[in-house]
């Protein structure tokens, strides 16, 4: 990773978790890798399993880590909130793929040992039922915690962004209303910590915004309102050339704003509906894609973006095919990797000149997949929606290493730490060592 550009995750505390954690979404770099992480190859139920616990409720967060601990957020019934579905909402669970919300939910941060499984403490920050529903596939808790070591930050959408101590105790929380979002399919974009600062990206079917909160008191350093329709994409801070920026993908316009005021430096031709992925960048430039009615991937080069930078020499290279629904992509040693909608398809180009490596390449077992893919150890990591997991070696030629199998589904993306690698199924949450 060059200096000229930083993702947030690695400057100041985050290059210390780069040696042994994985603080926020995408990992300590941001981008979907684990530099220090060797993780074994081959798994299964009864080889390579250090433990495996039942999580209750349900989550499709990725799990963190940092020190001893494992932090899962969950959403856990504990109650019927009196509603019942009616004639047209069992037709659009049928035709559109949404549920009603129907229960009241303890929302719930997990710690839990990493040497052992054992839960070290859970706080339930909220109790209520969910004021809209969500895709049937979905969860009511898929955004991702954050930490920076010092605090950590659950976030759970409309239902409020929760702040801790390392040991669990209250810091601070914020309710931001409730969010309308497209279709009913629920929320997930996951907040992201740079320095001192949490920022909280709020696109849906109202008043959209960006804000940038202390991460220690939560009180609002700045607020940005954008012209958006509902996208799912995390916000992605970047260092370059001495001013930092964060950078957002969604469907109308990808902006740029000041790290420091929220003032919009640039912005250019939006993704397609339902903007999901997040953005990654190293070496100057920034990847920003989509893959819902049509395909897009612009590689946006920072030295020239300013202003509106829709059709000029911002954008250093671009692709119209083979992108990726849910999954973000994953940027490893200059490699851009990404998979082709929601299927086990995977691709690899050069980062810097967009030249095809290999792809679309059809995963041995995988047929349907939300998690994004993961480098460790010279290995790319990508868990499917039924339990299989392939291990493709990292590289520009396509090598299938290992198909692995567990007797869970996984949504939620893995973390990769030290020589464990963390997968967090719809039952269970899995650590991956060596026996």
């Amino acid at each position: 990773m060059l200096a000229g550009l930083l993702p947030a995750a690695a400057s100041s505390a985050g290059e210390t978790a780069a040696d042994g954690a994985w603080p926020q979404w995408r990992g300590p770099l941001a981008t979907g890798e684990a530099p220090q992480a060797d993780p074994p190859v081959t798994w299964s139920e009864t080889d390579n399993v250090r433990w495996k616990i039942a999580i209750p409720g349900n989550g499709s967060a990725t799990p963190i880590v940092w020190g001893d601990h494992v932090f899962v957020t969950t959403a856990v019934p504990v109650g019927d909130s009196g509603t019942r579905d009616g004639l047209f909402t069992r037709l659009t669970r049928r035709f559109v793929g949404t549920e009603s919300a129907s229960q009241t939910l303890q929302y719930t941060l997990l710690a839990v040992d990493r040497r052992t499984g054992a839960v070290a403490w859970e706080r339930v920050v909220r109790e209520a039922a969910p004021h809209a529903g969500k895709h049937q596939t979905g969860s009511w808790a898929a955004p991702s915690a954050l930490t920076d070591g010092e605090v950590l930050c659950a976030f759970f959408g409309s239902a409020g962004l929760y702040c801790f101590d390392m040991n669990g105790g209250p810091l601070w929380d914020r309710d931001f209303g409730d969010m309308e979002i497209r279709m009913g399919f629920g929320e997930g974009a996951s907040p992201t910590l740079h320095g001192d600062t949490v920022i909280v990206n709020w696109d849906h079917q109202e008043q959209s915004f960006i804000a940038a909160l202390d991460k220690r008191t939560g009180v609002e350093r700045w607020r940005t309102e954008r012209d958006e329709m509902t996208s799912w994409a995390t916000p992605l801070v970047v260092e370059y050339g001495g001013r930092t920026q964060v950078v957002t993908n969604a469907t109308y316009r990808v902006r740029s704003y000041d790290f420091e005021s929220g003032e919009l430096l640039w912005d250019g031709e939006g993704a397609t509906t339902n903007a999901i992925p997040s953005p990654v960048a190293a070496d100057g430039i920034v990847y920003l894609m989509s893959g819902y009615s049509g395909n897009r991937l612009d590689a946006v080069r920072l030295a020239d973006a300013a202003g509106d930078i829709t059709g000029g020499t911002a954008v250093a290279w671009s692709l119209d095919r083979d992108t990726p629904y849910v999954p973000s992509p994953l940027l490893h040693d200059g490699i851009l990797y990404f998979t082709k909608g929601n299927n086990g398809i995977l691709s690899a180009y050069d980062a810097r000149s967009g030249q095809t490596l290999y792809g679309p390449e059809r995963l041995s077992g995988i047929r349907s997949l939300y998690a994004s893919p993961v480098a460790a150890g010279g290995r790319i990591y990508i868990p499917s929606r039924d339990g299989t997991t392939a291990v493709v070696a990292a590289g520009s030629t396509f090598e299938l290493l290992a198909v692995n199998m567990l007797g869970d589904g996984f949504d939620a993306s893995p973390a990769a730490v030290d020589g464990e690698l963390y997968l967090r199924g719809r039952q269970h949450l899995y650590c991956i060592a060596a026996d």
